[in-house]
C-alpha cells in the first residue's frame, strides 16, 4: 500500500513539475524506478532550485547548466541520478548515446576558459559520447571530444581528444588507448 501511495504521489508531482515526454522508457514503463527518481529529486530540484530548468529528474548534487543542450535517450535517465556530475554546456551541446553509463563525479565540459583572459570562455564545442560507453568515476571529458561506440573510460581519466573508432578502453591523463575491446575478451 505504501509503495502504491508513493507512486501515486510521484505521478502527481511528475505531471505537474516535469515534462511528461520523459515518462516513457524502461524506468517508467516496466518499473517504478522513474517515479522513485522523481521523489528523490523533486525537493532539491523544484523547491530549492538545483537544476530547476530540467524537465526530467536530476540529482541535486549534480550540476546541469543547460538541459536543452543535453541530448539522450529516455531509457538513459539514470545518468542524471549519479551524484557530483558536472554537465557544463553553456555554448556546446552534449550528446549521450543510448546505453551509455556515466558514473558519479564525472565532468563533461563543452567550453574552456580563455587562457589570455580567464573571465572569458572559448567558443563551445560539442561533446559526443557514442552508444554503450561507460565513463568511469571522476573522469573529465573536455570540449570537442567524440567517443565511438563501446568506449570505456577508466576512472579518473582526462579525455582531451577524440577516440572515434570506439571499442577501446582508454585511460590516464591525458587519456590514451589501453587496449582494444574484443567481443570474446573479458
Amino acid at each position: 500500500m505504501k509503495k502504491k501511495l508513493g507512486i501515486l504521489i510521484a505521478k502527481i508531482v511528475g505531471y505537474i513539475f516535469y515534462d511528461k515526454k520523459y515518462f516513457k522508457g524502461r524506468y517508467f514503463e516496466s518499473s517504478s524506478t522513474g517515479w522513485n527518481f522523481i521523489l528523490k529529486c523533486f525537493f532539491e530540484q523544484k523547491i530549492l532550485g538545483k537544476n530547476r530548468n530540467a524537465g526530467f529528474p536530476v540529482n541535486g548534487n549534480s550540476v546541469l547548466y543547460n538541459p536543452n543542450k543535453v541530448h539522450f535517450h529516455i531509457d538513459d535517465l539514470n545518468n542524471f541520478q549519479s551524484f557530483g556530475c558536472y554537465f557544463q554546456n553553456f555554448s556546446g551541446d552534449i550528446y549521450i548515446g543510448k546505453g551509455t553509463y556515466i558514473a558519479p563525479n564525472v565532468g563533461i565540459i563543452t567550453s574552456n576558459h580563455d587562457l589570455m583572459n580567464l573571465d572569458n570562455h572559448y567558443p563551445g564545442e560539442d561533446v559526443v559520447l557514442g552508444e554503450n560507453c561507460w565513463i568511469g568515476m571522476n573522469s573529465v571529458i573536455l570540449p570537442g571530444v567524440t567517443l565511438g561506440n563501446n568506449t570505456i573510460v577508466a576512472a579518473g581519466s582526462v579525455v582531451t581528444k577524440s577516440f572515434i573508432e570506439g571499442s577501446y578502453i582508454i585511460g590516464g591523463s591525458p587519456a590514451k588507448i589501453i587496449r582494444k575491446i574484443n567481443k570474446n575478451s573479458h
